[in-house]
């Protein structure tokens, strides 16, 4: 039996739950799932297997209207992403239906999904009635003409077994593209970082919604099979800095045991985390900030 392999393109606006139906379609929680919009920077990939086939997920950040250097770093990664796949997946909420945002995207999608396989995913389908959703698909597909409309729910898990075999079989014939047991091509030092920025944007996100990003500065594989990792929080003034760290550095503390206990989970191996909180002004402006993230700075520009 020949093997697939092939990428796929989440797209859709912030919060669409891109990350949670990768994290499902993976089975291993890869992309950061929080509440807080444009949480997804990089463009993380999650490798699924169906029988035969491979699939490559490209997690592209969430489409928006960029106001900033690194938002327009992130909305072309998201476009980018798209335009290297091999199969577009458009997903809308069900109960916000076409948003000005998803108008955009469709607009986007006129130029380039031209020669691609697009499909369309409605996903949070436990919100609406059975009428809302029908009515929905219906508008969507008269205004672009999707391959295929899938009803999920990412968080639920209803309807993503179909989408998955349905993509698999999309995904052009050829070797795979990864080793079996590799789920993501993420570095694993990226990774812990963005354990670490998730448990940080849960506890502080009314705070400090974008202001901050984490870096892994250090990795040290230890002899009795643990592991060191030195990570560091970048965060824009001097009054972000104490909200970090808390009141006699309880704040930072209680991040760094859930990452920590994440971070255990996932690699399945001790980890000994050490967080430490810098202050630096522009870091939204530096390019090494953005390969760190997997994003081109000049995007930005």
């Amino acid at each position: 039996m020949s093997t697939r392999a092939g990428f796929v393109a989440l797209i859709g606006e912030p919060n669409a739950g891109k990350s949670t139906l990768l994290n499902r379609m993976v089975g291993a929680k890869v992309s950061i799932v929080t509440h807080k919009v444009q949480t997804t920077r990089a463009r993380i990939r999650g490798v699924a297997m169906d029988d035969q086939s491979q699939i490559v997920f490209v997690d592209t950040p969430g489409l928006f209207a960029p106001r900033r250097r690194l938002d327009r770093a992130m909305v072309a990664a998201a476009w980018g992403g798209a335009a290297d796949a091999d199969v577009i997946v458009l997903m809308v909420e069900a109960h916000r239906g076409i948003t000005e945002g998803v108008e955009k995207i469709l607009e986007g999608l006129a130029e380039i999904g031209e020669g691609r396989i697009v499909t369309l995913a409605i996903n949070k389908i436990d919100k609406v009635e059975t009428e809302v959703l029908l009515g929905l698909a219906q508008k969507l597909n008269e205004r672009y003409a999707f391959a295929e409309t899938f009803m999920i729910s990412a968080e639920r898990g209803h309807g993503v077994d179909d989408l998955r075999s349905w993509l698999a079989g999309k995904v052009p014939e050829g070797p795979w593209l990864y080793p079996e047991d590799q789920i993501a091509d993420l570095p694993l030092r990226m990774i812990a970082a963005e354990m670490t920025r998730e448990k940080l944007t849960l506890r502080l996100h009314q705070e400090l919604p974008y202001q901050m990003t984490v870096e892994t500065e250090g990795w040290e594989d230890r002899k009795d099979g643990s592991v060191k990792i030195d990570q560091v929080v970048y965060v824009v003034r001097d009054g972000h800095k104490g909200i970090v760290l808390g009141k006699n550095g309880e704040t930072i503390k209680s991040i760094g045991q859930a990452s920590r206990t994440e971070l255990t989970e996932f690699l399945d191996r001790k980890v000994h985390l050490f967080l430490q909180v810098k202050v630096r002004p522009n870091w939204q402006d530096e390019s090494e900030r953005y390969s760190e993230m997997g994003l081109d700075f000049k995007d930005g520009n």
